[in-house]
């Protein structure tokens, strides 16, 4: 006799697992002997069953780390170079672009070009190391002649104030700052020159120039700052500027230059040039970032996790780059340090200065020098040569 429609046994699905595979009430799932428990039902008949909750760290890590973050770790840390001093007969040109592939790139990576600009940043980090920027240092007169002329640049944008603009971005003013520039530039830098280095101007003055941002795009960003880092490179490859200059060159040229960009920045609103996003130390630099954490190390104190103290950053950014550098980012940017600068944040986690500077040199090399976007931009002539 055929059961009620209603009890009828319900036809299994082809997915549903067969009776067998799991023994009958009171048997031991392992042996098939009786047990006074029930055996685990099976995972297709629990189809409303929620998915365990996502795993939620305590303090999440950065969402946005560079894409070479692996190349980053691997790449071994720069170590200082000699700048070589040119000799006579000078043979000075116009200096003009030849990275236009990841090709060119390696090209330029493999030079002994490469290898010696990074190894100046190198020196001129290491000068810096443990010192104040308020601590005393040799300031030779061509050392001296470069902070006039940034303070002549500083001065210019009292002279030529922003009109009134609804953008965001892109102040008209800073093309007619830059026009000044481009009509002055070269008067300035024949102040200091020596007489022997009068025809350099044609090779190291597009470096300068271009050491300040775009005027077309009223922007800045690492691509500049590094034209500047190379137009004092060309300096101490002249002999201009000696190794016993480079604490200067770095706490009294470089702050005063990094001065003048942050006003720059502020007044003319200039658009960061190819910002790194939420993953970028900061939206323009990252220069101040290796010298200021060189600055620190074996500082008795202050640690890579005090950027978070707002008392250490009122009293003592001033006189360190790296601290300066992160009032200024928490100034310009609202809301949680970790979800607008989660990589800052996470730098902060080091356990030391020391590691901090060398992770900056690395990342320097990996995401500024060897990429692209920005190096394409990048000049070659007779100082900084072009291997074929």
């Amino acid at each position: 006799m055929e059961p009620p429609k209603d009890q009828q046994t319900p036809v299994k699905s082809p997915s549903e697992p067969p009776s067998s595979a799991y023994p009958h009430s009171g048997c031991c799932t392992n042996c098939g002997g009786p047990t006074i428990s029930e055996p685990p039902q099976p995972l297709a008949s629990l189809p409303d069953m929620s998915p365990p909750p996502n795993y939620r760290p305590i303090r999440a890590p950065a969402i946005n780390l560079p894409h070479n973050s692996q190349a980053i770790i691997l790449s071994p840390v720069p170590h200082a170079e000699q700048v070589p001093v040119v000799a006579p007969p000078y043979q000075f040109q116009r200096p003009v672009k030849r990275i236009h592939s990841p090709d060119d790139i390696r090209r330029f990576q493999e030079s002994p070009s490469f290898k010696n600009f990074l190894g100046f940043v190198v020196s001129l980090s290491e000068s810096i190391r443990g010192h104040k920027i308020s601590d005393p240092c040799h300031v030779s007169p061509t050392v001296a002649a470069i902070v006039s002329i940034l303070d002549t640049l500083l001065q210019w944008i009292d002279e030529i104030p922003p009109v009134e603009m609804s953008s965001r971005y892109g102040n008209i003013s800073f093309r007619s700052w830059h026009d000044r520039l481009a009509e002055k530039a070269e008067s300035l830098i024949h102040e200091f020159l020596p007489d022997e280095f009068k025809e350099s101007v044609i090779e190291i003055l597009p470096y300068f120039f271009d050491s300040f941002g775009n005027a077309t795009r009223i922007d800045y960003g690492t691509g500049h700052e590094t034209n500047f880092a190379a137009w004092l490179y060309c300096l101490a490859k002249m002999g201009i500027i000696k190794e016993e200059d480079y604490h200067g060159v770095v706490a009294r040229v470089f702050v005063k230059y990094l001065e003048l960009m942050r006003k720059l920045q502020i007044v003319y609103c200039l658009e960061p040039a190819g910002s790194h996003g939420v993953w970028g130390l900061d939206d323009y630099h990252f220069l101040p970032f290796i010298f200021g954490s060189s600055q620190l190390i074996d500082h008795k104190y202050m640690k890579p996790k005090s950027i978070h103290n707002d008392d250490i950053l009122d009293n003592f950014s001033s006189e360190y780059m790296y601290l300066s550098c992160i009032g200024f980012v928490k100034k310009v940017k609202k809301g949680l340090f970790a979800e607008h600068s989660p990589l800052l944040d996470d730098i902060s986690g080091v356990p030391n200065w020391k590691k901090v500077n060398s992770g900056m040199l690395k990342m320097y090399k990996v995401e500024v020098l060897e990429k692209v976007p920005i190096m394409q931009h990048f000049l070659f002539g007779w100082l900084i040569k072009w291997e074929e």
